[in-house]
């Protein structure tokens, strides 16, 4: 099989993180996340700490603006006023994200990417979900000290961080099928189902 990317979003406690990190490893490819934004540290010469504070994450202020700052391609120069706002800092993250789908097999988790590389070739783009119950259930199994209205209300709040982040940088929504090739309900299937679909679609798709 020629080179290929597979792109992760999921859903807050649906086992997308694990499922990733378990596909890579079966299909002997990396996968990046945080790695992201060293990468695009060094790229850029800013501070890693300045793309972790705005890692998929935006603020009521920028939020204002969503429908008319989407992510244009643009990667501003470094004499200019807005070199470390958000919608720059996001730029230099895919362009990392973009050399990389472009240079080697590898997985993306999150990030806009199913967006980011939806004009490219060889991409399977994966939304991982699960029931809320299910989700609860994960969530409340690492987080003891948490009780059940913490565990929803944490799951709300991510999965509208989640949401908001992607709508400000695409104008699209985060759960939207339509911009996916697959979604897999990681309750039903369990995360060894969901590899394995993804990998015989992987065959389907591009083989």
């Amino acid at each position: 099989m020629e080179r290929y990317a597979i792109t992760v979003a999921r859903e807050t406690g649906s086992g997308g993180h694990n499922i990733t990190r378990k596909l890579s490893a079966a299909l002997g490819i990396p996968y990046y996340d945080r790695e992201l934004l060293r990468l695009a540290s060094d790229v850029s010469g800013i501070h890693e700490g300045l793309f972790g504070m705005a890692d998929e994450r935006i603020g009521v202020k920028e939020m204002f603006f969503a429908a008319r700052r989407a992510y244009n391609g643009e990667i501003l120069p470094p004499d200019s006023d807005d070199y470390v706002s958000t919608l720059n800092l996001f730029s230099f993250q895919a362009k990392i994200i973009k050399d990389l789908a472009a240079q080697e097999s590898c997985i993306i988790l999150g990030r806009c990417s199913n967006y980011l590389l939806a004009d490219q070739p060889h991409v399977l783009k994966v939304f991982i979900h699960a029931p809320m119950e299910a989700r609860i259930e994960r969530i409340a199994s690492y987080s003891l000290a948490w009780n059940r209205r913490d565990v929803i209300r944490h799951i709300r709040e991510e999965d509208k961080r989640r949401a908001d982040y992607y709508h400000y940088y695409t104008g699209l929504k985060w759960r939207d099928i339509g911009g996916y090739d697959l979604s897999l309900d990681s309750a039903q299937l369990g995360e060894d189902g969901c590899v394995e679909l993804i990998r015989r679609a992987l065959s389907l798709f591009f083989e």
